[in-house]
């Protein structure tokens, strides 16, 4: 069996598609779900975006270091 993803709220999201009886209700719960893991990939590019920048600058402070 597979792990659960991190910030995947697996009892949330089974409590709304069980609350999901008509296609208003289950129209809402795809925009939910797309616009979170639209959320969750942004969060992950910015913490990379940081990570990069970070070292960066090390790499820049120790170059300038040696000279």
């Amino acid at each position: 069996m597979r792990k659960q993803d991190v910030g995947f709220d697996y009892h949330r999201y089974h409590r709304l598609l069980t609350e999901a009886d008509d296609e208003d209700k289950r129209l809402a719960l795809i925009e939910l779900l797309i616009e979170e893991k639209a959320r969750d990939r942004l969060a992950a590019q910015r913490a990379s975006d940081r990570a990069a920048m970070t070292a960066h600058t090390i790499a820049t402070v120790l170059k300038n270091g040696r000279t």
